[in-house]
């Protein structure tokens, strides 16, 4: 891998040091402005469509289980090994820009959800499948640019983010229980393997369970850290938004100042929430949403990021940061530095803890990782069942690989590939802007006027040929499979 390292690293300097740092700030504000503020008048709103109940429509997956499973994709080693690294780099002013992306990406995981959810097809099994190579393809009329993007997605999420998992998996396993890497790896693709041989379904099933007994159990115990340190926790936030500006350069003490501390915490902070990188429109294309409208599911998408990092990436910074064993700049870092800070609040099992939460965390991620990589399989007109085990095989080989591979170089291939990902996206979603307006007008419109919305197509004849009439008739009502 040492060959690859300048390439890769020179990649990164393109996509992060010109391109998305300044790209998905920009576009977050560039939605969050146009579509006036979605996340913070609309912020209930996020949350009541989650309750959506099971449709009748059994070609698609419920809200709750759309949520759960880009969650399973989200809430993954960014939320404690990537938190731990973005303060080791960029100090705690990373985590104030952390939070930047997450709050405009609120609104940029909207309006990509939104569109997946329009676009969406039936494959040949009746289920549904969509995501941004279907939007870029019949959206803009650009195939080969959907099939660039899938190209890339498999690449990502198929492949390189699993080994990324499966990396932070290892190392806090064998740091808690001695066990040896490559056994850990194996052991992790044969688990792996039982759950994505079952489809979709299968996934949305299992996160449904998993995701919220995870989450809770981890807030929990960010919960009890903040209330035992609840004197220091104003001082910390204080600390977190002076470092982000270069005010607190004691604390900052990490070479590159505010520049660091931006780059890293955009960085980390996507890769955790994953907004505007066109990840989570796969599994939102798969919902029926409730009520049955796009910007229902786009909706239930920007709760996700909300979740993934104002929450829980949160939870983490604090419990490094209170633990007294953070020091800016120093070497231990990722998985290791988390350990270190929970096990200084709770005792000596607090590594055991960190070791089983990240295994849910990454297991999670693995499997919902897998379900954006059948939708682009998809579109690429290899879903069938050779095509899928093909991808199913090569993703257990990548959690395998990555777990007895050094961390950094795993790092840096998946933001090398997320860099690209994210570009394309980002170009596909302002294009299409215009299409995210009409329906978030349309949507609050009905709301307003005290109606349950519907997606009408005789409302927009410009999308005629465009999306699937099966799916949005002129009723609102989705065909029973």
């Amino acid at each position: 891998m040492a060959y690859f390292d300048p390439i890769i690293n020179f990649v990164n300097d393109i996509f992060w040091g010109y391109i998305l740092i300044y790209g998905l700030l920009g576009v977050g504000l560039y939605f969050t402005v146009r579509l006036r503020f979605i996340q913070i008048r609309h912020f209930a709103e996020y949350f009541r469509v989650v309750r959506g109940s099971r449709s009748g429509d059994k070609a698609g997956i419920s809200p709750l289980q759309a949520l759960t499973v880009s969650l399973a994709s989200r809430v993954g080693t960014g939320n404690l090994a990537g938190v731990a690294v973005a303060l080791t780099l960029g100090g705690p002013g990373a985590i104030f820009w952390m939070w930047m992306v997450a709050i405009v990406g609120m609104a940029t995981a909207y309006a990509e959800s939104t569109l997946a959810q329009l676009y969406k097809i039936r494959n040949e099994e009746g289920q549904y499948r969509g995501g941004p190579a279907f939007y870029i393809s019949r959206g803009l009329g650009l195939p080969w640019l959907g099939a660039l993007f899938s190209i890339s997605l498999i690449l990502a999420f198929g492949l390189i983010f699993n080994a990324v998992q499966a990396n932070s998996i290892a190392d806090a396993v064998e740091a808690a229980f001695g066990f040896d890497k490559l056994s850990i790896g194996i052991g992790l693709a044969i688990l792996s393997a039982i759950v994505i041989f079952g489809g979709i379904r299968s996934i949305a099933n299992v996160a449904e369970v998993v995701v919220p007994f995870m989450a809770i159990a981890y807030l929990g115990v960010a919960l009890y850290v903040l209330i035992v340190h609840i004197t220091e926790v104003p001082a910390v936030l204080l600390l977190i938004v002076k470092s982000a500006f270069g005010l607190d350069q004691a604390a900052g003490g990490v070479a590159g100042g505010i520049a660091a501390a931006m780059l890293n915490g955009v960085k980390r902070g996507l890769f955790s929430n994953e907004a505007g990188m066109g990840s989570a429109p796969n599994i939102a294309a798969v919902a029926t949403p409730d009520p049955h409208h796009p910007s229902s599911q786009g909706l239930v998408q920007g709760l996700g990021v909300f979740i993934d990092t104002l929450l829980i990436c949160t939870a983490t910074a604090l419990m490094i940061l209170l633990s007294g064993v953070y020091t800016p700049g120093q070497e231990v870092t990722g998985t290791e530095l988390t350990q270190n800070a929970l096990s200084a609040h709770i005792g000596g099992w607090g590594h055991y803890f960190v070791a089983v939460a990240i295994f849910f965390f990454a297991f999670t991620s693995i499997i919902g990782n897998y379900s954006y990589a059948e939708n682009a399989l998809t579109f690429l007109g290899a879903g069938n069942r050779i095509g899928l085990s093909i991808m199913k095989i090569g993703l257990l080989g990548m959690v395998v690989w990555g777990a007895v591979q050094k961390v950094t170089t795993v790092f840096n291939t998946a933001d090398a590939s997320m860099g690209l990902m994210a570009t394309i996206n980002l170009i596909a979603i302002l294009a299409l802007s215009g299409t995210v307006v009409k329906l978030t007008q349309d949507y609050f419109r009905q709301k307003a006027s005290g109606l349950e919305p519907r997606f009408d197509n005789d409302d927009y004849p410009e999308l005629q040929g465009k999306i699937d009439g099966t799916i949005w008739t002129h009723t609102g009502e989705a065909e029973t499979v």
